[in-house]
Parts: structure tokens; C-alpha cells; sequence
């Protein structure tokens, strides 16, 4: 007859003895999935840190299931190799600036690249937060991508080795631009020659005389010290540089809908993130650039802007059967412009 401290033990190695089995024929934990986010600017602007955050909470949103693999200053593809990369899969998600989207047949997001279209911050999110923005992202499906949110750079500066101050100084300057007709078009309205370069080329070109100048947002010109090889730079904020962060869509409608809606939450808290701190980058690089000496910033006059207003907003008209009058309509009508 077995005692109660008999039945007691014997219960308990068969508790053990089920956990054991139970254990060996649990199925091993699923790896993580991976998500390679590849990007061709420092780690340190407003873009790149927009990535480390969206890496942070996507990770931890979801407890780990999801890993988030950041691939900065075009260590994995060039700009124009991105693209064709997020298509085959052999990357998640980009970034990509909005000229980038042309070459796709998509070149609607060409309407961010119109000179003077926005004159600050609050006309921007008029076009990224209203219908105009969400029209475009939808452009993208077809492609077999998904846009996910717009992220801020910043207005525009122009640099050169001579100084900018009207229009008639661009004359005969090879200036660098992305791959975008609307940018190919602006420079040559100033009468300048434009040249595409890929990113992480410009700095090169630049102390070697194969470019004369560029447009970027101070952030980018810091962060690449093109200012240490350009001896002056005017602040037009005559056009706008963003990005929209995009995934490959076979990839995206693939996950379970509990982890992509813990990735939505992400995103969204990271695009707060990397849009506030945009402004804030490019003041304060822009403010380390003066201080450096090396480049002479100007400040356009009241005049000096006008002209550049009149050479350069004859492009929204020469560039409206490329971009699509009615798109340009659209987004003067919800700036409240003409």
C-alpha cells in the first residue's frame, strides 16, 4: 500500500518525466524576422536616426520577433540600385528620397521637386498628411511596393566654389543633382549644367572639380562635409528634400496581421520622431557649417529671392505634362496658391 509521501514522489517524477517529453517535442522558437533596412546618408542625420528608432520599436513592439537590420551610407546599394533591390527582395525597406520614384514610371512624386512650390513646414504637411500624399503612396502598389509614411529632410541650400547670389551666377556651373527631370530642368532654368551623381559620390566630385556645386539640405552638406569643399553656399530653400519610406508589398501583406500592425504602430511613432527632429538637425548643422569657416553662407534679399522665384516657377508649367497638370492643381489647391 503506498503511503501518501510515496504517492506524492512517484506523482512528482511523472510530472518531470511528462515536462521532459512534452519539452523534446515542442517544435524550436521560429527565428526572427529579419528586415533589412538599407539607406545611402549618415546614421547620424535625421533619416538615419528615423531608422534606428523604427529599429528600436519595431523590435521591441514586438518582443523580438521582428529583426530590424540598418545598412546606412549606401553600404549595400547605390541609389540607383536600391530600388530594383526592394523589388526582388533582396531588401525590405528603404527610404529612398522622392525623386527617386521617376525611373519606376511613377514620377507623379517629381511634384516634391518643384522650385518654390512650398514656401515651409506647414505647406509640407498639407501635401504629406492630405489626400495629395496618400494619392501618391498609392501610386506605388502596382510596383510592388508599399509606402508606409513621409520623412522630413529639410528646405534646400545651394553651394558652389563661387558665390550664388542671382541666377545669372549659375551660369555655365556643373551642378550635381539626383536622377529627376524636374531637378535636370530647375538647374537648367538658372542656366546651369546639371549632372546626375549618386549620393555617396558627391564629396569626391566635389574637391575634385568634376561638379562645380549642389543643392542640398544643411544636414546632408554637413553630415558629408561637402561644406569643406565648397567656399560658398546661399540659403534659397528653394526646394524641398524628403523621403518616403517604402517596403517590398509581397513582403509587407505576408506577415501576420498582429506583427504588421505592431510594425505600423513603429512606424508611425518613428516618423513623429524623424520629422521632429529634421528642422531642428538642419538648424543646428547649419549653424556648425558658419561656424566652421570654411563656407561663406548668404542670405537671399527680398529682391535677390524674386528673381530667383521668376527663372526658377516657369518649371511647374514646363514640367506639368511629365508630373500632371491636375496633380499640380490639386497640391496648389491645397496650399491655397496658384
Amino acid at each position: 500500500m503506498l503511503t501518501r509521501r510515496t504517492f506524492a514522489r512517484l506523482a512528482g517524477i511523472a510530472t518531470l518525466a511528462l515536462s521532459a517529453s512534452v519539452l523534446t517535442t515542442m517544435p524550436a522558437l521560429a527565428e526572427p524576422i529579419v528586415i533589412k533596412f538599407s539607406h545611402v546618408v549618415a546614421p547620424n542625420t535625421p533619416k538615419g536616426k528615423g531608422a534606428e528608432k523604427f529599429k528600436e520599436l519595431a523590435e521591441s513592439y514586438t518582443a523580438g520577433a521582428v529583426k530590424v537590420e540598418i545598412y546606412p551610407n549606401s553600404q549595400l546599394y547605390k541609389d540607383k540600385e536600391e530600388m530594383e533591390a526592394l523589388q526582388l527582395g533582396a531588401v525590405q525597406m528603404l527610404a529612398p528620397s522622392l525623386a527617386k520614384f521617376g525611373p519606376l514610371g511613377v514620377q507623379q512624386f517629381e511634384l516634391f521637386d518643384l522650385p518654390y512650390l512650398m514656401k515651409d513646414y506647414d505647406d509640407l504637411r498639407k501635401i504629406t498628411d492630405g489626400e495629395v500624399g496618400k494619392g501618391l503612396l498609392a501610386r506605388l502598389e502596382p510596383k510592388g511596393i508599399k509606402g508606409l509614411a513621409y520623412w522630413d529632410n529639410g528646405f534646400k541650400v545651394m553651394s558652389a566654389n563661387s558665390p550664388l547670389h542671382t541666377p545669372d551666377d549659375f551660369l555655365g556651373l556643373k551642378m550635381r543633382i539626383q536622377s529627376s527631370k524636374i531637378l535636370e530642368a530647375q538647374m537648367q532654368a538658372l542656366g546651369a549644367v546639371p549632372q546626375v551623381m549618386a549620393f555617396s559620390e558627391v564629396y569626391q566630385a566635389l574637391q575634385t572639380g568634376v561638379v562645380d556645386g549642389t543643392e542640398n539640405p544643411p544636414s546632408n552638406m554637413f553630415t558629408q562635409k561637402m561644406h569643406e569643399v565648397q567656399k560658398h553656399a546661399t540659403v534659397s530653400n528653394h526646394g524641398y528634400l524628403g523621403y518616403a519610406v517604402i517596403v517590398n508589398k509581397a513582403f509587407w501583406d505576408g506577415l501576420d496581421p498582429a506583427i504588421r500592425g505592431k510594425l505600423e504602430q513603429a512606424m508611425t511613432e518613428a516618423t513623429v520622431y524623424a520629422n521632429s527632429i529634421a528642422k531642428e538637425e538642419n538648424e543646428s548643422s547649419l549653424a556648425a557649417m558658419k561656424a566652421a569657416g570654411k563656407t561663406e553662407f548668404y542670405e537671399l534679399n527680398a529682391d535677390e529671392r524674386a528673381q530667383w522665384v521668376k527663372a526658377l516657377r516657369p518649371v511647374h508649367d514646363q514640367m506639368a505634362g511629365r508630373i500632371g497638370a491636375d496633380l499640380i492643381k490639386e497640391a496648389y489647391a491645397a496650399l491655397g496658391t496658384q
